[in-house]
């Protein structure tokens, strides 16, 4: 089994300049190698394949006005035009679209790493490239902090998988897949069913309810005052306008990056939450979970509720539940988004079709059953997750 982890990195100014430089040259190397597979096109050539463009790379690095390209680590270009034509093969296959050059502005500063050449500590990453100084003090350069102390493990018999560096807008973080041994353990314990929703981020059958960490005065108050810088940069663009045309200012490229940051610091918020609610139901061991298949997108098309379902990250909740349960052994069971979960009684099964959305409680006119909402729909919810496991 493969798992992935991504660690932030503490460069200091030096490591932080040249880290740019080898997302500047990837995006120069992925770039080129699309414009020579364009070129080739328009003049009835074949595909060109990535050994043959790295090799014509190569050689392009000799000409004197791409020189530059000798300091920068090999592995960061040639990885970027095997990506290009990857890229090209998923789009002859229909698996994406056809690719874009990278831009400047918009693309995403990041870079590869050789997974045989990169070495990991406790505390620290080396990297290939980023000095080669044979000078004992300034080898260390090499050598990234990590923010995180015995996150990734380290060793001779440990194999790394695609290693990449990715720069936030912030903090560059290294993502990496490590193998690891299947678990054949199966877990025994009584399943759980998981009712999702806006007022609550999840009541699971068994009696645990996890809130809605939006609704906290931490995070409330950050939404404030990120819409106040919002306001704020909207005013100082319409004092600065000339005519049609937007004047940005340093006080605005100050003001925006505060927005920038403040936009990080609540999805941090929001991810940490999420990780910690499902690592505490999967470390519970069930036999499985059941959790209902919400349609995300369409009701992130009503104008009323978008904001609210976007800020609660429920396809991010499900989407650690199921790849945190495939490590553990844990069969996530998928209940169809019609089934009457809510309408149906946990105790006696009578279906009550006239349920309101503001009827919190439901109460049974057949049995007499009083109980909440959520917490009966994740009842019912468990229970179809049973006859799907007695039937298979």
């Amino acid at each position: 089994m493969i798992k992935g982890i991504k660690v932030m990195l503490i460069p200091n100014n030096k490591q932080n300049t040249k880290m740019f430089q080898f997302a500047g040259a990837k995006r120069f190397a992925y770039n080129w190698a699309l414009a020579r597979e364009q070129e080739n096109y328009k003049n009835y050539g074949k595909f060109i394949s990535d050994n043959d463009l790295r090799k014509e790379f190569t050689q392009l690095k000799k000409i004197e006005e791409y020189n530059w390209l000798n300091n920068i680590s090999n592995n960061v270009t040639k990885q970027a035009i095997k990506d290009c034509c990857l890229s090209f093969k998923r789009f002859f296959k229909g698996q994406a679209k056809y690719p874009k050059f990278k831009s400047r502005k918009h693309d995403k500063p990041k870079f590869y790493q050789d997974n045989i050449k990169i070495k990991f500590n406790g505390t620290h990453v080396k990297f290939e490239g980023l000095t080669d100084s044979k000078k004992q003090n300034k080898r260390k350069l090499n050598w990234v902090k990590l923010a995180e102390k015995n996150r990734i493990p380290f060793g001779q018999d440990i194999k790394y998988i695609n290693p990449r560096v990715s720069f936030d807008g912030i903090n560059w973080f290294i993502s990496i897949g490590i193998e690891i041994r299947d678990n054949y353990e199966l877990p025994t314990n009584k399943g759980i069913g998981i009712d999702v929703g806006i007022k609550d981020l999840a009541i699971c059958s068994d009696g645990n309810t996890y809130k809605n960490i939006n609704k906290t005065k931490r995070v409330k108050k950050l939404k404030k005052t990120k819409k106040r810088l919002q306001r704020k940069v909207s005013r100082k663009y319409e004092d600065n306008r000339i005519g049609k045309i937007y004047k940005k200012t340093n006080n605005i490229i100050k003001l925006e990056k505060r927005i920038l940051k403040l936009n990080h610091k609540l999805t941090n918020i929001r991810s940490n939450y999420i990780h910690q609610t499902t690592t505490e139901i999967i470390n519970r061991e069930p036999m499985f979970i059941a959790i209902e298949d919400l349609n995300i997108s369409g009701m992130m098309k009503n104008k009323h509720l978008s904001k609210a379902v976007q800020e609660q990250c429920l396809y991010e909740f499900r989407r650690q539940i199921v790849y945190k349960s495939l490590w553990n052994n844990i069969k996530v069971i998928d209940v169809d988004r019609w089934y009457p979960s809510s309408k149906t009684c946990s105790e006696c099964g009578s279906i009550k079709k006239d349920l309101k959305l503001s009827d919190r409680e439901y109460v049974c006119l057949e049995c007499g059953c009083i109980i909440d909402r959520d917490y009966n729909a994740s009842i019912n919810i468990m229970k179809y997750g049973q006859s799907m496991i007695l039937a298979s």
